[in-house]
């Protein structure tokens, strides 16, 4: 399977990206063929007014490398792990914009709108974050945020880690081992079990077989 891990911290060396070398490293120990993103390699402005800077071929007026890294690195994965710093109770501005830029690609205004959708769907999701604040609830937005953008691509929400600490390199130190589970996490993004039931969800009566 082919996986996407987005890095939406520009700290090369900090606690997102860690944990999304983490992740990483299970994905290509369980075989998988993974590649590893930083957003602001590719995102540089913000969603604009589509009607007023789309070109006259329908592609997006802005110019940078958002539209080869979704085209050709999201959009072909089976399934993307995203790794996001807390700030003020929410994703990073990195990654908010790179979910917003989609929207230049799946409007209706743009010519394969189509084709961009039925590659959007279906895909596996997973969330690494990272926080200096330990209260439990620091991270439910974007948790929340995520589910429900699962739900709209008919994606599986497969889980989330979260690891703490401040300085660069602190979650090393995060008694809870968030950079083992980030790993194991990514070895098991394939496989491991993920529900997410409808009133006429059928049921087998057991979570484990």
């Amino acid at each position: 399977m082919r996986a996407l891990v987005l890095v939406s911290s520009p700290r090369r060396d900090g606690n997102s990206a860690m944990l999304a070398e983490a992740a990483l490293c299970g994905l290509e120990a369980a075989g998988h063929d993974a590649e590893l993103l930083f957003a602001d390699d590719a995102v540089f402005a913000f969603l604009r007014d589509c009607r007023r800077c789309r070109r006259s071929d329908g592609e997006c007026g802005i110019d940078d490398g958002f539209r080869k890294a979704f085209l050709e690195r999201f959009l072909p994965a089976d399934g993307v792990i995203a790794a996001t710093p807390v700030y003020w109770y929410g994703m990073s501005a990195q990654l908010k914009a790179f979910f917003d830029r989609m929207f230049c690609y799946v409007a209706a205004s743009h010519p394969k709108s189509d084709e961009v959708v039925a590659r959007m769907v279906e895909k596996r999701l997973g969330l690494l974050l990272s926080s200096e604040e330990t209260f439990p609830g620091v991270g439910a937005g974007i948790v929340h945020q995520f589910q429900e953008y699962a739900r709209y691509t008919r994606s599986a929400f497969v889980g989330a880690v979260h690891g703490y600490g401040n300085a660069r390199g602190d979650v090393a130190l995060d008694p809870g081992e968030p950079l083992l589970k980030a790993e194991r996490f990514g070895r098991e993004f394939f496989s491991r079990h993920s529900s997410d039931y409808q009133i006429d969800t059928p049921r087998a009566g057991r979570v484990w077989n």
